[in-house]
């Protein structure tokens, strides 16, 4: 079951536009049931959001938790097309940004 959570300021995102980002993501499991696939949001605020020892609220982690692989031996690959996937929340809002499996 893949889980995908969103550290984020809680301004970041509308939630037209987290509802986009989650049905982008369920698009990448296609051989999976729409239901397995599960993304989250986790508001964290400047006052608990630091980068490099400095607050910010401009800043995006998402980890993404697989409990099999999906991806199969092409792990690059996939990484390479999610993230031009959600290049419109990403690079897109002119944020940084960091994804870690």
């Amino acid at each position: 079951m893949p889980f995908h959570c969103f550290y984020c300021s809680p301004n970041l995102y509308t939630k037209e536009e987290k509802q986009a980002i989650a049905q982008t993501i369920t698009k990448f499991y296609a051989k999976l049931p729409p239901f397995l696939v599960l993304v989250n949001f986790i508001d964290v605020d400047k006052d608990n959001f630091y980068v490099g020892g400095v607050p910010n609220d401009k800043y995006l982690r998402i980890n993404v938790q697989h409990s099999a692989d999906p991806v199969q031996g092409c792990r690059r690959a996939w990484v390479k097309a999610y993230e031009k996937a959600i290049e419109p929340w990403t690079k897109g809002k002119g944020i940084g940004w960091e994804l870690q499996m």
